[in-house]
């Protein structure tokens, strides 16, 4: 499929998702490859397609209740000792990393832990995130305290976040509404100083954002994760904002306390770096999740957005060894869908659902050992997926040209 970018804004799109020669038909037909296709327009984007192509942005012919009805009833069992199990082995792996770095330390080692550690950080992120969905355990107290134990170690404010991410489950591909890695508006995106382009739109700056986000969330938007008075909350979620918070700011004070008793610099070695590397697991996998498929997935506004057709537009990927280290995050479309599902029954429950989700499902590409592969498709979505056109209920990113060749020199 070739899109091409409505003048209707003012911008072009800039991309083509397949090399192709084309040559007009005046039937309203597009010769590509030597074959017809008809040429369909939708919110002012050119899309060309034949009667064999499927379109991300139609509607689905199946309910949410048909997927659910094809996912086996145990997979929606939640075991609290399993979900322990995980955490216990995630802790005792990272005390035991920082041990044995410690025990060593040379700079053969520390490079070689900051990776694996800082991978591991990630991993106890999942479970905690597992924790706020209420996917961990039917006991929601037993959810709060490992959610807070987990969260708070790496920096992450329990119940700020995890609020806020229920407001992107509850609107995911909505483009207004939706809370993680939100497509900018044409309009929003021109009043953006070239700095602020700059950083969020150059590899590897937006590997960093996180922190950033949880301080005051992204363009166009207000509030804080740790500010209980945010409007991120509601009123009577204040005093859980509070108490993450508060458990937050313990963490700093320990750290701070073993900046003093180990020095800064053993600490950034045995915790800075790896919170680094952390930070990069979490915004990669979290924007692959949504951005950088080989076709351009579409965004809703109004009456065209259901939560069915955002959460179809949600991705899947293959981490090769790190699907199990991290808790199976990349099966994340039933995720979507049904976030009470245990990370442990989401395979199981994907395979179960393909049959009902046709082409809607796009199966990811297998990975080695290591997912290299994602970074092609990363750096391309950055350069490419800028901002979406500010009419229109379904709409797909376009490509501000002038974003190419930036340099630092240019930033204003």
């Amino acid at each position: 499929m070739v899109m091409v970018g409505s003048k209707e804004s003012g911008n072009e799109a800039t991309w083509s998702n397949f090399e192709t020669s084309e040559a007009k038909d005046g039937g309203g037909l597009t010769m590509i490859n030597g074959k017809a296709r008809e040429e369909k327009t939708v919110n002012g984007f050119h899309k060309i397609t034949d009667e064999d192509e499927f379109d991300p942005s139609d509607p689905p012919p199946f309910k949410i209740a048909e997927i659910r009805a094809a996912i086996p009833k145990h997979c929606w069992v939640k075991d609290p000792l399993r979900s322990l199990s995980y955490v216990i082995r995630d802790i005792l792996v990272v005390f035991g990393l920082a041990a044995a770095a410690v025990r060593f330390d040379n700079w053969v080692v520390w490079p070689f832990y900051w990776i694996v550690q800082g991978t591991m950080f990630w991993a106890l992120f999942v479970l905690g995130h597992d924790c706020g969905h209420g996917s961990f355990s039917d006991n929601p107290k037993l959810n709060s305290v490992v959610g807070h134990l987990l969260h708070s170690f790496i920096l992450v404010p329990y119940h700020g976040w995890r609020i806020s991410h229920r407001t992107h489950h509850q609107n995911h591909g909505h483009v207004e509404n939706d809370e993680s890695w939100v497509p900018l508006s044409e309009k929003l995106y021109k009043t953006l100083r070239v700095s602020t382009k700059f950083l969020r739109f150059k590899v590897p700056f937006p590997l960093f954002a996180y922190p950033f986000y949880l301080w005051s969330r992204t363009p166009g938007k207000k509030g804080s994760h740790f500010n209980p008075n945010s409007n991120l909350f509601l009123p009577g979620e204040r005093r859980y904002v509070l108490t993450s918070t508060v458990c937050w700011c313990v963490m700093i004070a320990l750290l701070l306390c073993a900046s003093i008793v180990l020095g800064p610099v053993q600490l950034l070695k045995i915790y800075g770096v790896p919170y680094l590397v952390f930070v990069m697991w979490l915004d990669i996998v979290t924007y692959l999740h949504h951005h950088g498929h080989e076709q351009k997935l579409p965004w809703y506004r109004g009456k065209e957005w259901s939560y069915l057709r955002g959460g179809l537009t949600t991705v899947d990927r293959d981490y090769g060894w790190f699907n199990n280290i991290h808790h199976d995050i990349g099966t994340h479309v039933i995720h979507h869908l049904f976030p009470q599902i245990p990370h442990y029954h989401l395979i199981e429950a994907t395979e179960a659902a393909k049959p009902v989700l046709g082409k809607y499902y796009r199966e990811p590409k297998k990975s080695g050992p290591f997912p290299l592969h994602l970074f092609r498709y990363l750096v391309r979505s950055i350069k490419q997926d800028h901002f979406v056109s500010d009419i229109g209920d379904v709409v797909f990113y376009q490509t501000d040209p002038k974003l190419s060749g930036f340099s630092p020199s240019k930033m204003d």
